[in-house]
């Protein structure tokens, strides 16, 4: 039970640091192409990794390219949607990932509550009422979506693989594995880069608190909870996201986003509910 709730502590951090990641990016991708944002936050990263790389086996190094891919996927439709979309929307439709997460779970023959179709449902009105919360639906909503999709199947593959390996090992792994994808990303798309203008700190922060941290508390936490159980978690970083978008940036969802904003939370953790965990978090069942 110790490890269960350092689990559930561990993914609780991560969601506030991830809060902070989206008026970051969105900062960032206002002077640098999202393919230098991804390639730069990773290769910091990194760094931080390299010493726990000695003797890793072929098959974990399999591992992290599968889980690399799924990573780079996730973090650079996510950039690309914060060029077009704001930092509080793309917060809460990204957290529609933790619905997938069931969904997925259903589809691949595990038994789904049937709640979780309602919760579905909900996600879907959720996406509209973000879309026209005073802008018009716009490209970047459409890459968030994509974000949401790559991420849900990250979080049920570090599932498997959180149990089978160490965290740091694999941690290190899944960053390295990024960078492939990274630097064939930049080289397509060549973006310019200015020394004067490169956003420094915006990095480093990326690269070591959002990146390599919540990574690395991540496949802790996932080692010690189910699927499940980490997405009630994840649905809480649209709220710090919200939080801080406010307060850096100034931004408000107004009316019609603070109705999806909280049909969001509810579905995330509709969707999850669970109340054998429940019970199990309160200490287990009363005893006659």
């Amino acid at each position: 039970m110790r490890g269960h709730l350092q689990g559930l502590l561990f993914l609780n951090f991560v969601t506030l640091l991830w809060g902070t990641t989206f008026v970051v990016v969105k900062d960032a991708v206002d002077v640098l192409h999202p393919s230098a944002i991804t390639f730069a936050r990773f290769l910091v990263a990194s760094l931080f990794f390299l010493p726990f790389l000695k003797g890793v086996s072929p098959r974990l190094w399999g591992v992290g390219l599968e889980m690399g891919f799924w990573l780079w996927a996730g973090y650079a439709t996510q950039a690309i949607g914060l060029q077009y979309t704001s930092a509080s929307r793309s917060a809460f439709i990204t957290a529609l990932n933790v619905i997938l997460v069931p969904v997925f779970m259903g589809l691949l023959g595990r038994r789904v509550n049937p709640v979780v179709w309602l919760s579905a449902g909900m996600a879907i009105t959720v996406v509209g009422l973000l879309s026209n919360d005073g802008a018009p639906p716009n490209v970047g909503d459409l890459w968030t979506i994509l974000c949401a999709l790559t991420y849900a199947i990250y979080i049920l593959r570090l599932e498997a693989h959180a149990k089978s390996f160490t965290a740091l090992p694999l941690t290190a792994v899944q960053v390295l594995g990024v960078l492939p994808f990274a630097v064939l990303w930049m080289l397509w798309e060549r973006p310019a880069l200015a020394p004067e203008t490169f956003p420094w700190i915006s990095i480093i922060y990326l690269g070591v608190i959002t990146t390599a941290a919540t990574t690395w508390l991540q496949t802790l936490g996932q080692g010690r909870v189910t699927a499940p159980e980490a997405a009630i978690i994840y649905s809480l970083e649209p709220v710090w996201a919200s939080v801080f978008a406010f307060l850096w940036l100034n931004e408000r969802l107004g009316s019609q986003g603070l109705a999806g904003a909280m049909l969001a939370v509810m579905a995330t953790l509709l969707a999850q509910w669970r109340p054998a965990m429940w019970t199990q978090l309160r200490g287990g069942p009363k005893k006659p």
